[in-house]
């Protein structure tokens, strides 16, 4: 089975470690549209051709992963069309509204090429492709055990397009805006100087959070990855609109998540807390500590 991937971040090279372990999977070629000699490293290192053009990439693909930043995901598929053959099976697992699922897989099942919607509902490390995944489609359920025979932790949830990503979706503004939340309270906590004292009352009000260990964990999930939730978010907000629903709130998260990503990143497994937080607030507000 000879795999492409359109989008080769954190995501594609995860599934490409562990997928190699199945004993099945060619990996042919990758596209980013980032050429970067960081990004074709990455590829070339794991035996993969680099190219410069999706349409490229895919030629004799037999799964096709568009795993792309949540903003690009429509032009990604846009930009493989005129390379998509019938039979090539596209897994698109962007997060991104259902709206925009099923405007790509009517692209891409035009080409004849199959169309499977895929949520990745964890992070990708450390079980890559292991990951707990949800399939939508028409083909998901006939694809099933092929899935299983390659070791993908997944769960069939309806042949329409949409239906997976739709619960990723949703599950998000809890998920990224508990990490909003929480970053900005911290924020300006700090900034008013009584951050023990919030932090202290939070936890004795909600213990099972695991403070303050929480804290860390979401600012470091912000700060690396911010720019990527930022995308996602807006795909959240497009969600909730869809739905009639108040999509200026994931507007909100994602407005804090892309704040946080512009900021320098910090090891805060080497840092004490507070003083992390304390220069974020200087380099967000120009506020003295």
């Amino acid at each position: 089975m000879k795999i492409a991937f359109i989008g080769f971040g954190e995501a594609a090279r995860a599934f490409t470690d562990t997928l190699k372990g199945t004993g099945e999977a060619d990996f042919i070629a990758a596209y980013d549209i980032l050429q970067s000699e960081a990004v074709s490293s990455e590829a070339r290192s794991r035996g993969l051709r680099f190219e410069a053009s999706a349409a490229a990439a895919i030629e004799g693909a037999d799964w096709i992963f568009a795993a792309v930043t949540a903003d690009q995901s429509l032009e990604a598929a846009k930009s493989a069309l005129t390379s998509l053959k019938p039979g090539q099976l596209y897994i698109d697992i962007n997060s991104v509204s259902p709206g925009r699922k099923k405007e790509t897989a009517s692209l891409v099942e035009a080409t004849g090429a199959i169309y499977l919607d895929m949520a990745v509902m964890a992070p990708v490390h450390p079980r890559g492709h292991a990951t707990p995944v949800l399939l939508a489609g028409k083909t998901a359920r006939s694809l099933e055990p092929i899935f299983a025979a390659h070791g993908f932790a997944f769960e069939t949830v309806s042949e329409d397009v949409g239906s997976a990503t739709a619960i990723k979706m949703v599950r998000s503004l809890f998920v990224k805006g508990l990490e909003a939340i929480t970053v900005e309270t911290m924020l300006a906590a700090r900034a008013t100087g009584c951050l023990d004292r919030v932090m202290g009352s939070l936890a004795d009000t909600f213990p099972g959070l695991g403070w303050p260990n929480n804290v860390e964990y979401m600012f470091e999930r912000t700060l690396r990855h911010g720019i990527r939730r930022a995308a996602e978010m807006r795909e959240v907000a497009k969600t909730y609109d869809e739905l009639g629903f108040v999509g200026r709130l994931a507007d909100a998260v994602a407005d804090v998540q892309e704040q946080q990503g512009k900021a320098p990143a910090h090891d805060l497994s080497k840092t004490d807390l507070p003083d992390a937080i304390s220069e974020i607030v200087e380099q967000r507000f120009s506020l003295n500590k």
